[in-house]
């Protein structure tokens, strides 16, 4: 093709990729929809500057007003989660983490933190699995225990992990709390006081249920001990893709002054003001969209373990996230459902169980499916969407019904939910594409 044929074609991708969500139940965890005012915050002349540094410290001229809304980005922040330092600055969880390894470890020290399979996140593994954590900071991950009936760390038997390597004359840097299938709250209470203890910083990766937090509806980490918080900020969270890193006040200088220079540069100012932006709206709406989605979340769940799917967690309410976890091995595994129900416009992804490994399974085709309710429920889908959303699965996966039927179904069923709620404006449809050429 020549450029102009090149050209063209990117903007027919990017507009049938509008279409078909548009069209589409997205049930993907680790995204979500931002809304209008985020969308025009992310595609101001902020994405063509630089403002290396701090707030009223920067290296570059033409900041006074990138960093005002920085600093208004900051201090929604430490509103929402209750914080005495905030940095916006980080351009993704994975930077945001990786500021948390520079600032509290060195290389060889010791960490804990989930396994992958476990809900665990890539960068907090170890080196073999090239890892953050390991392969780029030099750490030597250690894993709480896990309880594969309570789906959550085992606090006994994590602290006899600890005591071990004690033993070892090994103490732990950092416990780094969260996960990316993170169903219930983690055992913060009973874990900080051994940690701070051994004198080792405990921070929780909040990228999942930021937004349950901001809304009151998960947990309340400082509150439980813990020292700094990671994230990314487009999950739970409904801002643009960025990361963001809270703290007690007496890390804040050592967080600053680490971010920049040594992890980022420019840090997408752009993405600085979409996040105001929905720190902004979440502040305003937060409640009432975490506590809806949570709820969304166990409708959906009880609705497709009625309808005979074997959904994890059921003696404890399957979640109290927006997170579902399915065991579907018994339909050849998360591979082939997760593209069967693709083909039916319904987005799921593919996930590791607890005991997968153990099975000799692996990520390619694990044993679980992950379905996440925070977009849907953005959209202003409630408990009865659930049950028909349960409904569409079951044909395709259960009953095996031609997807493209159920495409179709799916399709009108969108038809009613188009714009973006719990914001201040939703002027544009959810998947509107906006077309800036003439």
């Amino acid at each position: 093709m020549n450029p102009r044929s090149y050209y063209e074609r990117i903007f027919e991708l990017l507009e049938a990729h509008h279409l078909w969500f548009k069209r589409s139940i997205p049930l993907i965890a680790s995204e979500n929809v931002p809304s209008s005012a985020v969308r025009e915050a992310i595609i101001s002349d902020f994405c063509n500057r630089y403002a290396e540094g701090w707030p009223g410290d920067r290296v570059y001229a033409g900041c006074k007003y990138l960093d005002e809304v920085e600093v208004m980005a900051m201090e929604l922040a430490k509103k929402l989660y209750n914080a005495d330092f905030a940095d916006v600055r980080p351009i993704s969880g994975v930077v945001a983490n990786l500021v948390l390894y520079t600032v509290f470890t060195e290389p060889g020290d010791h960490i804990f933190a989930l396994p992958i399979p476990r809900g665990g996140h890539i960068s907090a593994a170890r080196r073999k699995f090239k890892g953050t954590a390991g392969a780029v900071r030099g750490l030597n991950v250690n894993y709480f225990a896990y309880d594969e009936e309570e789906l959550n760390i085992d606090v006994d038997r994590t602290i006899k992990r600890i005591n071990a390597l004690a033993k070892k004359g090994v103490k732990p840097k950092l416990a780094l709390f969260g996960a990316s299938v993170f169903l219930f709250p983690h055992p913060i209470k009973e874990l900080a006081d051994v940690f701070h203890s051994l004198d080792a910083v405990v921070a929780y990766d909040a990228s999942h249920v930021a937004g349950l937090i901001a809304g009151g509806c998960f947990q309340k980490p400082f509150e439980e001990g813990v020292d700094v918080i990671s994230m990314s900020t487009h999950k739970t969270l409904p801002g643009p893709q960025h990361g963001m890193i809270l703290s007690v006040e007496k890390y804040g200088d050592l967080i600053k002054n680490t971010t920049f220079p040594a992890l980022v540069s420019n840090h997408h100012l752009h993405n600085v003001a979409g996040l105001a932006v929905a720190l902004a709206e979440m502040l305003a709406f937060g409640r009432t969209y975490a506590s809806q989605i949570v709820r969304n979340a166990k409708a959906l769940a009880q609705a497709l373990y009625e309808r005979g799917f074997k959904v994890l967690g059921e003696k404890k309410g399957f979640t109290a996230s927006h997170t579902i976890l399915i065991d579907v091995s018994e339909f050849g595994g998360g591979a082939p459902v997760e593209a069967k129900l693709e083909e039916a416009n319904i987005f799921v992804n593919r996930n590791l169980l607890p005991w997968d490994v153990r099975l000799g399974r692996h990520y390619k085709n694990p044993g679980g499916m992950r379905l996440g309710v925070s977009e849907v429920t953005r959209l202003g889908m409630r408990e009865n969407e659930m049950v028909e959303i349960a409904d569409f699965i079951k044909s395709v996966i259960i009953d095996g019904k031609d997807p493209k039927a159920i495409r179709e179904k799916v399709a009108e069923f969108r038809r009613s939910f188009q714009r973006v709620h719990y914001c201040f404006d939703n002027a544009l449809e959810a998947y509107e594409y906006v077309k800036l050429r003439k």
